[in-house]
């Protein structure tokens, strides 16, 4: 058996490759990466989803355009070029990283294969060879590790779900061409994403989504709401979950639907989307005697170190999805800080922060959420102290610039004092407009001072943020 020992051990390449700083540069680094470069946001993630977001929303711009006098003409969507244009760029990014990683640090091992954890501070090396990179490497020492794992795709239990046509997102970006029928299964962000992309690219998409409402984790108001609108856009089904999945005599998939009648849909593939799960178990978290979650997520204190038995191991640290309950790129870049000092300063920790978490869905319409929903601050402060108001984009000037018929944005906050418990909107620039109750909330400003203490351009769309905050019913202060 081979091993090597190393100052600081990380497994996964996403945010977790960020931890390399200049201080190591003197110091043994071994990275473990059985995946692509880079990690889920860059390779399979945020940063290619918004790629196709984009596209998809420029095709939608003839009905934006018509009701504004103007005629457009959607002709057509080129999937091939829309792909290569991001995926050339995106490999060259994770290619890069990995060369880098790999040939260009002296200090730094790249291991492209599964590890398992073995012992506080160690991995084993799965089929380790004499060949390659990290070559007779089968098993890795460290003085500190740090588990950034991640997450994949869940794959509902549903005969036929292993069949050459159905994609999770990992895979579905990469087709050779634009479907004409997607079926869409599940009801969260991811959904709802890859509806509105296809959708607007030209495909005809169905949704089955077995709740009575998309994104039920949002405030209901606003879940509501972007129900209603999806299902004006792409064919929604609620209440309606698959049954089975089959190949189809004529090509492409045929699924059943579950209920009486044995009702079948065709499409040309289906994407499962029902969720993520994070990684725990592929490097062995369980069997190192690692405290885990009930969804499997990997226990942490407020330092981001890795708890067994309720207490931190010394030296061992976890971010991200493998560990997180937000599964948001920023917020693995936040403890992914947090971690690299914590490292580099083991005497003088930081805690992380995991108030104040900004989420978006870049779906049709975009949506973005905040803090509390009006139901969770009724619960945590009495329906009697709290105060909503919502905001329709329609109603300020820019609104009728756009003539906006469905943005809305909704504060809540905390009658007696003005403190801001979240916000939630639904509409165009909806992930850039929430950034400010973000801000307000992150430094403490209460609504009344966040209203009042600032200037708002005129006429511009962020009126709809002001106006929001001057409508909450809140003690009155200096500001003007």
């Amino acid at each position: 058996m081979s091993t090597l020992n190393a100052d600081l051990a990380i497994i996964g390449s996403g945010s977790g490759n960020s931890l390399v700083t200049p201080f190591w540069d003197d110091k043994r680094v071994v990275i473990a990466e059985h995946g692509v470069f880079g990690g889920t946001c860059l390779n399979v993630g945020c940063i290619p989803t918004k790629m196709y977001v984009r596209p998809a929303a420029l095709a939608r711009t003839p009905e934006e355009a018509a009701r504004l006098g103007v005629a457009l003409r959607f002709e057509g969507a080129d999937w091939t070029a829309i792909r290569d244009r991001i995926f050339t760029r995106i490999d060259a990014i994770s290619a890069a990283g990995e060369h880098y990683r790999a040939h260009e640090l002296d200090n730094v091992e790249l291991i492209p294969k599964r590890v398992r954890l073995d012992g506080p501070r160690a991995f084993m090396v799965e089929g380790s060879t004499d060949a390659g990179e990290g070559a007779g490497i089968s098993r890795v020492e460290a003085r500190q590790l740090v588990i950034a794992a991640g997450s994949r795709p869940v794959l509902p239990d549903i005969p036929g779900i292993e069949l050459p046509g159905v994609h999770t997102s990992d895979t579905v970006m990469r087709l050779d061409a634009l479907p004409a029928r997607v079926i869409v299964i599940g009801g969260g962000y991811i959904a709802c994403e890859f509806a509105a992309i296809f959708t607007g690219l030209g495909s005809e998409v169905v949704q089955l989504v077995r709740g009575d409402r998309l994104l039920p984790r949002l405030d209901a108001e606003i879940a509501e709401s972007f129900t209603t609108e999806a299902a004006k856009r792409w064919q929604l089904r609620l209440g309606c979950s698959a049954d089975s999945i089959a190949e189809h005599e004529a090509g492409g998939l045929r699924v059943t639907l579950a209920g009486s009648g044995a009702e079948t849909l065709q499409a040309d593939i289906v994407l499962a989307a029902t969720g993520r799960r994070p990684n725990s178990d592929l490097v062995g978290a369980a069997e190192a005697g690692i405290d885990l979650h009930e969804d499997g997520r990997i226990a942490v204190d407020e330092y981001q170190r890795v708890l067994s038995g309720g207490s931190p191991l010394p030296g061992v640290y976890a971010l991200g999805d493998v560990c997180s309950p937000f599964q948001l790129k920023h917020v693995a870049n936040h403890e992914a800080r947090v971690v690299a000092h914590n490292l580099e300063h083991p005497h003088e920790l930081r805690r992380s922060r995991h108030d104040a978490v900004p989420a978006a869905v870049f779906s049709d319409p975009e949506l973005a959420q905040l803090g509390l929903t009006e139901q969770e601050a009724a619960e945590a402060i009495g329906a009697e102290h709290v105060t909503a108001k919502v905001q329709r984009y329609g109603d300020t000037a820019y609104g009728w610039a756009m003539e906006d018929r469905t943005g809305v944005f909704k504060v809540i906050a905390d009658r007696s004092d003005g403190r801001l418990l979240g916000a939630h909107a639904m509409g165009y620039q909806a992930s850039n407009l929430v950034q400010v109750v973000v801000m307000a909330m992150s430094f403490g400003i209460d609504a009344h001072t966040a209203a009042r203490g600032q200037y708002w351009i005129h006429p511009a769309l962020m009126e709809v943020v002001e106006n929001a905050l001057l409508g909450l019913q809140t003690p009155p202060g200096d500001a003007l």
